[in-house]
Parts: C-alpha cells; structure tokens; sequence
C-alpha cells in the first residue's frame, strides 16, 4: 500500500505544480509526504501542527480534489504529523528526488556570531512560521521569498533567524553576506555624508549576494536615510540579492515611514515571532541548560518556564541567574529561593499578563459605556474611538498579536491597525487624548 501511495502522490504533485505558483508548491505542498492509501482515504503527514493546521485551512479542499482526479473517484484525505521529520525547505524536491546534504553552520564571520544556527534555534508554535521561511531562504536565496521580513518583540529571535541564514549560506562559499543594525547602516551613511563618498557607500552595501538588516524601525523619520536605503533596496532587489530585515513591528506601523518602502518591505514574506508558550520555554531552557556546569531538577525548570513569559531573552538570563547562585553558594535551590532570586522578572512578567478584557474594561469604564460596546457593532464617535483607544492599549501594553487582538474585539487586523494610527495620529495634536491614554496607562500598569 505505501509504494500506492507513494505513486498516487508522485502523480498529484504533477498535477498541483502546474495548477500553483512555483513559490507556494514548494512552501506548502512539496512538504507532504504519503503514509498510506485505501480506496477511498489517502493519509498524508507533514512535519508539525503548524503545517497541518495551515494545509487543512488554505489547500486541502484543492488537494482532495487533484487527488481524486488522479484516482478518477473521491477521495478523502487525512492530515496527519510525523513531529520525527524536519521542516523542509521551500525548494523541496517531487517525491522520489534526491535532496542534496544539507551544509553545516558556518565557523562564523566578522559580523556574523556563530552560535545563531537553525541547529540551536529552538521551534514552536510562536516562531515556526518564521522559522520556516528563514530556513527557505537559507535554501534559496532570492527565490524563496525576497524580501524576508521579520517582526516581534524585544527577545524572541529574530537576530538569531536572520543570522542562521547567512551563517547557513556562507559555508558554500559563492555568495557574500553581510550583517548589519540600522542604527550601523544609518552611522555608515551619515560618515560617508560627511566624507563625500557616497559612491563608495553604494557600491560596498549594494555589491552584496544577501543584506541581512536588523531594527529597520529605526528609519523611522529619517527622510534622506529612507530615500538612500529605498534605492539601496531597489538596487538589490533587481538584481535578485536577497534582502531580509528585521523590524519590532509590522511594517505598516513604523511612524514616520515613506509608503512605498512599507509597500517593499511587504514584497515578499512576512512574518510574526510571537512570545512563546510554555512547552517552547521549557525546551529553551533544558537547551541552555547544556552549557552550565550545573543542572537543575525540572520542577525548577518547569517553574521558571511558567513565571517567565515575555521573551527568550528574559527567560535565559532568569535561567543564568539561578544556575549561578547554585554554583556559587552550594545551596539546594528550591521554589523559594528562585521566586527571590527573580523577583524583579515576576514583576514585570505580572505586567506583562494584562489582558484585552482588563483593557476594554478599563477604557468601558473611563469614557462610561458598556463593556459589550468594545465588542459591538455600533459606530457612533462615542463609541468608536473609546474602542479605539482599547485597541490601541492593546497593542501597545501586551505582547498580543495582531490576529489576536482583532479576535478580543471581533474585528479583523486591518482594523486593528487601523485603529493604532488614528489614535497616535490624534495624540499628536489632541491634548485631552493624549492625556487620556496616558492616565489609563498608568491605571493599567499598576494594576
């Protein structure tokens, strides 16, 4: 039955590769692989929930029917996950096609750190979308997606993605990287302003196979540089160099912004590094745990995992702090003694767990309607802009996603940021607003 199967699939993926843009064969159905088939249900595997969740939503009523197509009656088709698989690339092979070896992780270079690999990144279903385009980018550059644009908050990983594409393209050794902040690349500019060379700085930053760009929020409202990074961009792009940035939001949200380089930035793929949950913060730690010297029992660890919760960065050094006083002092470490030791962290953590609800709440109350108007379908300014504002402290107080947000409110992401500009847009010349948004910030924070 498996080598039926097998044939089935070959045969359908024939016939999806030339009904679908390359791109997406490649992202989403060259990941399949057959399990088994019966005369009416075909069982396909992919290598993790995000996968299956994504195909049963978007493709599978297209897959079902090319394959019973081939088959010439119907044919169900059962989604399965073999988690004993990796990801494949976005360039995967037609079933029965040899992929080459995958390349080891560069030793590293200048601007590179080589400890940031896809080997040492730890997958989850907050980053795994990420993961997966950085990693078809690394694959095939400027033909996966171009650009590759990044975004989260502080600590989630996006510096490390960006950095294991280039470190996984240097080791075959035909294509230049280069590694940059935008807070360098602005510095670069501004010297090669006062030196007169801006050839120079041309030639260096678009001669590059692959720019990797960190925190392009840091354009904001920096009009000349917008205009030399949107050539820069330009110049690359047409050349078929890839391109991957980083930003701390979406693109549409970076203030001060020209909306052509938004436009660009939302080109190619973009993706979402959201905080992770709470089995991803446990094998982050379990992972750390391999470079200290000491190992703590998993009640320890678990209980890290659950206190802290905001980013990986966060949760590392929490990690590190309670590995060294154990060294140090050769003291058992007990429940106790990592809730003083992070009692900083937790602080900050019970801020960082202020839902939508205790927003829409507080804002229901403030301008005195009805918690059910944050959810509502009526218009009026009265409203309106109350619910705005909630959106907006939404977004600015949690570490929610966009998705999610909109689904607190019963709206879709549009409109949610929809909502973010028009009240930042006001604060600037609305005192009263400004001083609204202010006053339930502090309420909120508090607690």
């Amino acid at each position: 039955m498996e080598m039926q199967a097998s044939l089935v699939w070959s045969k359908t993926c024939e016939h999806l590769s030339e009904t679908l843009p390359k791109d997406i064969f490649d992202r989403w159905i060259a990941v399949i692989q057959p399990e088994s088939f019966s005369s009416d249900t075909m069982v396909l595997s992919v290598a993790n929930d995000f996968y299956q969740t994504w195909l049963e939503e978007n493709y599978l009523p297209l897959i079902r029917k090319a394959v019973s197509a081939v088959c010439g009656a119907p044919v169900q088709i059962q989604l399965t996950v073999d988690s004993s698989r990796t990801i494949a690339p976005a360039r995967a092979t037609a079933p029965g096609v040899e992929r080459p070896p995958r390349r080891k992780p560069a030793a590293g270079s200048p601007n590179l750190n080589a400890g940031y690999t896809f080997e040492n990144f730890i997958v989850g279903s907050s980053n795994n979308l990420g993961h997966a385009a950085a990693l078809a980018v690394a694959d095939s550059p400027a033909h996966a997606y171009n650009p590759l644009f990044l975004y989260g908050g502080t600590g989630l990983g996006k510096t490390h993605l960006m950095q294991a594409i280039g470190n996984h393209v240097l080791p075959h050794g035909k294509l230049s990287v280069f590694y940059t902040s935008c807070e360098a690349f602005t510095n670069a500019y501004i010297d090669a302003l006062q030196k007169k060379a801006l050839v120079d700085f041309r030639k260096r930053f678009r001669s590059y196979d692959m720019l990797l760009i960190d925190d392009v929020h840091f354009l904001a409202g920096k009009e000349g540089l917008q205009e030399e990074f949107f050539h820069t961009f330009n110049a690359l792009y047409e050349s078929r160099k890839q391109i991957v940035l980083t930003c701390d939001r979406p693109a549409s949200e970076i203030p001060a912004i020209e909306h052509r380089l938004v436009t660009r930035f939302e080109w190619g793929m973009v993706a979402e590094l959201e905080p992770p949950d709470i089995e991803t913060r446990i094998a982050i730690l379990r992972q750390k745990q391999q470079t200290c010297s000491l190992q703590l029992p998993d009640s320890i660890v678990h209980f890290i995992a659950e206190i802290i919760r905001s980013n990986i960065r966060s949760l590392e050094g929490a990690l590190t702090r309670v590995v060294s006083y154990a060294s140090l002092t050769q003291k058992p470490v007990t429940q106790e003694t990592v809730e003083y030791l992070l009692r900083d962290k937790i602080d900050q953590a019970q801020k960082e767990t202020l839902s939508a609800e205790a927003i829409q709440r507080a804002v229901a109350d403030h301008y005195d309607i009805r918690l059910g108007d944050m959810t509502g379908r009526q218009r009026s300014q009265a409203i309106a802009m109350p619910r705005q504002v909630a959106m907006y402290l939404c977004r600015t107080l949690t570490n929610q996603s966009l998705p999610v947000i909109a689904e607190r409110f019963g709206r879709n992401h549009a409109t949610v940021i929809y909502a973010c500009r028009q009240v930042a847009e006001r604060m600037k010349t609305d005192t009263a607003l400004r001083q609204t948004v202010s006053v339930l910030k502090q309420r909120l924070t508090r607690g």
